[in-house]
Order: structure tokens, then C-alpha cells, then sequence
């Protein structure tokens, strides 16, 4: 579980737009730049280059 007051102060480092974690894939999503940051041993990688682009179904989630 990510820290809600860490995830209250995170943003995308690419839109700047608030980041929605989803506890199941343990990634940080951002529906703004397309973009899922992972999140390893609790710790946002917030790296454009280790992001994954989502998919169309998870940017209408």
C-alpha cells in the first residue's frame, strides 16, 4: 500500500496531473499522459523511461 499522503503530493512528471494507484498492478496511473509508473518494494519509480503506456481500457477505468 502506498503512503496517501506521499500519493497526495505526487504528479505525473510529464502532464503534471494527479496519479490514481492501483493497489493490484502496484503501478501509479496517469490518465492525462497515458502513462503507468511502477511502484517497487513501495517506492514510485516516476521515470518517464520505466513507464508503460495504458491501455485503452485502463485510461476509461
Amino acid at each position: 500500500m502506498l503512503d496517501k499522503k506521499l500519493l497526495s503530493i505526487l504528479v505525473c512528471p510529464v502532464s503534471k496531473a494527479p496519479l490514481e494507484y492501483h493497489e493490484a498492478s502496484e503501478e501509479l496511473f496517469c490518465k492525462a499522459s497515458g502513462l503507468a509508473y511502477p511502484v517497487r518494494d513501495g517506492i514510485p519509480v516516476m521515470l518517464e523511461e520505466e513507464a508503460r503506456q495504458l491501455t485503452a481500457d485502463e485510461k476509461l477505468g
